[in-house]
């Protein structure tokens, strides 16, 4: 559980405080987090910067008249790269919070949204095998879930959530598998690291009884 307190009437706060969550959790399971989308983003970012730099430098260095048809073509890069940008933050990278790939090889792409005023956290998850078709999950959960009365973060239940809904996830962390017909499906080998899961609980409460006798 969260020491810090979040307010349970921010809707901003609830979102981050989950989203923060999320990358500590699968990287804690071994996913290898990868940052694509961002390095594309501050390519992007960095060279309208360059550009702009440049321009400024030949302008005061050389003077107008010699640099205008520089300056011209500067402005244009700078009005594509920053266009590129701002379409690549709306088009590709949208909501995406996280990106990894499972020990197995299944790439995990996670993004999140809220509505206005609405305290329910929107999930899309896409799993992509590494030779398969990708497969979205899309889960719709209120953050009171795994928000306490007081505003405090528990972390369990909001595990449960991604570990059940998640094949490449619950094969990873088992214990927190909600087993049930519609969650496991048809998938074996995540019914599998259940079972074995759930036989090591056993057997420790087992160990930890003869021992106490």
């Amino acid at each position: 559980m969260a020491s810090e307190k979040i307010s349970l009437y921010n809707l901003a706060d609830l979102k981050n405080t989950s989203d923060d969550v999320i990358p500590n959790y699968l990287n804690s399971l071994k996913f290898k987090q990868t940052f694509h989308l961002q390095d594309v983003r501050l390519a992007l970012g960095y060279s309208a910067f360059i550009v702009a730099a440049l321009c400024f430098a030949w302008d005061y260095k050389l003077g107008w008249d010699s640099t205008k048809w520089f300056t011209a073509g500067a402005v244009v890069i700078y009005g594509i790269l920053n266009g590129g940008l701002t379409l690549w933050m709306q088009y590709v990278e949208k909501d995406v919070i996280y990106e990894g790939i499972a020990p197995s090889g299944e790439s995990v792409t996670i993004a999140t949204s809220t509505k206005k005023n609405v305290p329910v956290y929107n999930i899309t998850i896409t799993v992509k095998p590494k030779n398969g078709k990708a497969q979205t999950i899309t889960l719709a959960e209120p953050f009171s879930g795994w928000f306490d009365e007081l505003g405090h973060f528990v972390a369990i239940p909001f595990q449960q959530m991604f570990a059940t809904a998640v094949p490449a996830i619950g094969k990873l962390d088992p214990k927190r598998v909600k087993v049930s017909k519609e969650s496991m499906g048809a998938d074996a080998g995540m019914l599998d690291a259940v079972l074995a899961a759930s036989s090591n609980d056993a057997g420790d409460a087992e160990g930890s009884r003869r021992r106490k006798a």
